[in-house]
C-alpha cells in the first residue's frame, strides 16, 4: 500500500539520514527504532505526507485511507469524548446522515430512490455503522476511560487522555495503515496490554515508534533500525532483532578483517616493486584497485554507557516509607484507595503498578506529603531525603538556558571530586551538545536532561513517575543502569515491563482501591492476560515483603512446582517468536522445493526441447527456484540454530 524509496533528509549541515527505504503491505507491522533525533519522527512524517524529503519517494496506492498518531496534538476539541471519538467515523456518519434523508423521500415510491437507500443499507451495514458506537465506547473502554468520562468534556481532561482519546478515534476509523508515534507513552500496564492485541491482530499496515521492548515483541514483525544515517531492516521482533543485528556486525567485522588483510597484501606488491620499471604496469593497476576501493565499514551499536558514580546519601531509617491503614483521597469525594498498608525498607526497589485512574499516583502525593490521610497514618522515616520526578520536572526546564547552564542552576556547585560534564555525557550530552539551549533539544532529549537532574542529587528515596515517557531505547538502559546501580531507595510507576523487570525486587499493585504486595516481580501481573490459575505469592494488604529472597521460610514443593511453571511460561513467550519463524520458513522451504521439483518433471519432457526459447525460459526459471529454495533452507537451518540456542 505504501512504498518508501531512498528517503533522505538533512537539516543545515547535518544529515538525518539517507537512502530509508522500506515496504508497507497488508498485514506488514513494522517498529521504527533508533536514538533521539535521529530522524525516526520526521520519517513517519514524511510517509503521512507532513513532511517533504530532500531525496527519494513516498508512493501510497490509491484510496489508501492512512492514519497517524503523533508525539503532541495540535487538535482543538469541542465535544465530549464519545463524539471526538466518533468523529473518526466520519465516512460512516456521512451515510447514515443521507439515509436519513433518503428515508423521508421512500414514501414516494420512487424506484430510484429505493435502489440507493437499499445500496447505502447495505454497505453502512458492512462498514459497522449499526455498532458504531458500541465499538468506540468499546475501544475507549480498553484505553481505560469509565463510561462516565466518555461523557465528559474532552477539552476538561489532561493531555495524556486527550491522546488517548485520539487513539481511540484512529482505532474506530479503521484506516488502511496506521502510523503512531510512541502510541504507549500515556497509557498504564492494562491500557498497553489490550492495545498490543488489538494492534497484533490489525489486518491492514502499521509503522510505529516506540521505546517498550515488550510492546515490540507483542505488536511488530519486522524492525527498522535508524542509525548512523541510515536505516536497516530486520525480520522479527524487537528479540530477534538484536541477534540479527549482532550476527550483521560479526559478518561485517569478518569481511572487514578479509578486505584488510588483501589490501595489506597489494599494498606489500605496490612497496616491493614500485620503482621495477618491469613491475610498473602492475603497481600502477594495483594503485588503482585501491584508490576504487569502497572499504568495509563495520556498523557500531551506538549505546550510551552510565559512567559516573551517584554521590553517597546519608544513611537513612531501616523503614523509609510506611503506610498504616489508610484511607486516602480528594475533598469530599470517595477514598481512591481504603485501608492500604505499605512498609519500604532501605535499599528496596519497589514498582507501583496498575491502570490509570486506581490510585498510583494518590498514594504518591501521600507519601510526598502533598495529600494527607483520611484516615490511618502516612509516615516517612527519619533521615529520608527524596527527589521526585514527573513529566512536569520536563515543563519546568529554562527553554533559555543551554543543557549545562540549566544543569549547573539545579544540582548547584560541582564538588572536587565530581565532573558535571561526565554526569551528563551518561545522559547522552556530551561534547557540544552542554552548549546546546534546551529550547532545542527533543522531547526524549528533555526528559534525559531532567531524569539526570533528579538523579544527580545525594538523596536516598527517588520516586520516578514515567520517567520513560519519549526517552529512545539507549535512554532507557541508561536508567535502568542508573537504578540498578543507585545506592538508596526507589519507588518507580511505570508502564515499561521490561523496565520493571530488569530494575525492581518487588511489586506493588494498585487496583480497585486496594494496595497489593507481591514478593518478587510475577510476570502475570505484569501481564494480567497471561494470569497463572494458582495461588499468587502475594502478601496480604502490602505487608513488608520477606521470605522467598530475604532467608524466610524455605518454599514448598507446591510453591517450586509454581515458579518452575512460571518459568516455563516466561520462556516460551520469550522463544515464540524464533518459533514462528522456523516454523514459516519451514513452510515457505517445503514450497520452494515443491516448485523446483515441479520444473524438473517439465525440463524432463523430450518436448521441452523442441522449442530453444521455451528451453532456455525453463532452465532459468529452474535456476532461479533452486537458488531461492537453497537460500529459505539455509534461513530455516540458521533459525533452528537460533531457536536451539535460546532454548
Amino acid at each position: 500500500m505504501i512504498s518508501v524509496s531512498g528517503l533522505s533528509k538533512a537539516y543545515g549541515g547535518r544529515t538525518l539520514f539517507r537512502d530509508v527505504t522500506f515496504r508497507l503491505s497488508n498485514g506488514r507491522r513494522i517498529a521504527l527504532v533508533g536514538g533521539n533525533g535521529v530522524g525516526k519522527t520526521t520519517i513517519l512524517e514524511t510517509v503521512v505526507g507532513l513532511r517533504e524529503a530532500d531525496a527519494g519517494d513516498v508512493s501510497i496506492q490509491k484510496d489508501t485511507r492512512v492514519g497517524y498518531l503523533p508525539q503532541e496534538l495540535l487538535d482543538s476539541w469541542n465535544g465530549s469524548v464519545l463524539d471526538e471519538v466518533m468523529r473518526g467515523a466520519d465516512h460512516i456518519l456521512q451515510i447514515e446522515s443521507e439515509l436519513r434523508e433518503l428515508e423521508g423521500e421512500l414514501a414516494s415510491g420512487d424506484p430510484d430512490v429505493m435502489e440507493r437507500y437499499g445500496a447505502l443499507q447495505s454497505q453502512f451495514e458492512q462498514m459497522g455503522g449499526y455498532q458504531l458506537e458500541a465499538d468506540a465506547r468499546s475501544i475507549l473502554g480498553g484505553l481505560g476511560f469509565t463510561t462516565g468520562d466518555m461523557d465528559r468534556k474532552l477539552a476538561e481532561m489532561s493531555g495524556g487522555w486527550q491522546m488517548r482519546a485520539a487513539l481511540a478515534r484512529l482505532l474506530l476509523q479503521k484506516p488502511d495503515v496506521l502510523v503512531l508515534d510512541e502510541p504507549t507513552n500515556h497509557l498504564d500496564v492494562d491500557s498497553v496490554l489490550w492495545l498490543e492485541q488489538q494492534l497484533a491482530a490489525f489486518p491492514g499496515a502499521l509503522l510505529f515508534v516506540s521505546h517498550d521492548r515488550d510492546f515490540i515483541d507483542a505488536v511488530a514483525e519486522r524492525v527498522v533500525e535508524v542509525a548512523r544515517q541510515t536505516a536497516v531492516e530486520y525480520v522479527g521482533g524487537f528479540a530477534e532483532f538484536v541477534v540479527l543485528r549482532e550476527e550483521r556486525i560479526r559478518m561485517a567485522e569478518a569481511e572487514a578483517a578479509n578486505q584488510a588483510r588483501k589490501i595489506a597484501h597489494v599494498e606489500a606488491f605496490i612497496d616491493r616493486f614500485r620503482y621495477k620499471a618491469t613491475k610498473a604496469r602492475q603497481v600502477q593497476s594495483r594503485i588503482k584497485t585501491l584508490e576504487k576501493l569502497d572499504k568495509i565499514e563495520v556498523p557500531e551499536i551506538e549505546e550510551l554507557k552510565l559512567n559516573f558514580s551517584f554521590p553517597e546519601p546519608r544513611r537513612s531509617s531501616r523503614v523509609v516509607v510506611e503506610i498504616k491503614n489508610a484511607d486516602i483521597g480528594y475533598d469530599d469525594d470517595a477514598a481512591v484507595v481504603t485501608g492500604a498498608n505499605l512498609v519500604v525498607e532501605r535499599g528496596q526497589k519497589i514498582a507501583l503498578i496498575g491502570p490509570n485512574g486506581a490510585g498510583k499516583s494518590t498514594v504518591l502525593k501521600a507519601i510526598l506529603g502533598d495529600l494527607k490521610p483520611r484516615s490511618g497514618s502516612v509516615e516517612i522515616g527519619n533521615n529520608v531525603d527524596v527527589a521526585y520526578f514527573a513529566q512536569h520536572q520536563v515543563d519546568a526546564l529554562d527553554l533559555e538556558k543551554t543543557v549545562e547552564q540549566e544543569f549547573r542552576m539545579t544540582v548547584g556547585e560541582q564538588p572536587k571530586n565530581r565532573n558535571y560534564r561526565t554526569v551528563l555525557g551518561s545522559f547522552g550530552f556530551s561534547g557540544d551538545a552542554v552548549d546546546r539551549r534546551v529550547a532545542d533539544l527533543s522531547g526524549g532529549e528533555r526528559t534525559r536532561l531532567a531524569l539526570a537532574e533528579t538523579m544527580c542529587n545525594p538523596v536516598n528515596l527517588l520516586v520516578l513517575d514515567e520517567p520513560t515517557n519519549h526517552l529512545d531505547i539507549p535512554s532507557c538502559d541508561v536508567l535502568e543502569d542508573a537504578l540498578s546501580v543507585y545506592p538508596g531507595t526507589v519507588l518507580l510507576v511505570s508502564h515499561d515491563r521490561y523496565l520493571v523487570r530488569n530494575t525492581v525486587e518487588s511489586i506493588v499493585e494498585v487496583r480497585d482501591g486496594k494496595v497489593t504486595q507481591y514478593l518478587d516481580v510475577e510476570e502475570h501481573i505484569l501481564n494480567p492476560s497471561n494470569a497463572p490459575s494458582s495461588t499468587s505469592s502475594r502478601t496480604t494488604d502490602a505487608a513488608p515483603a520477606k521470605g522467598a529472597k530475604g532467608g524466610g521460610k524455605p518454599l514448598s514443593r507446591k510453591e517450586e512446582k509454581r515458579i518452575e511453571a512460571e518459568s516455563r511460561q516466561a520462556h516460551s513467550k520469550r522463544t515464540k517468536d524464533l518459533r514462528k519463524r522456523v516454523e514459516r520458513l519451514e513452510r515457505q522451504a517445503m514450497r520452494a522445493e515443491e516448485v523446483v521439483s515441479g520444473l524438473e518433471e517439465q525440463l524432463g519432457d523430450p518436448a521441452v526441447y523442441e522449442d530453444p526459447e521455451e528451453m532456455k525460459r525453463l532452465v532459468a526459471t529452474h535456476e532461479q527456484a533452486k537458488t531461492k529454495a537453497a537460500d529459505l533452507v539455509s534461513e530455516w537451518e540458521e533459525a533452528v540454530e537460533r531457536l536451539d540456542a535460546a532454548s
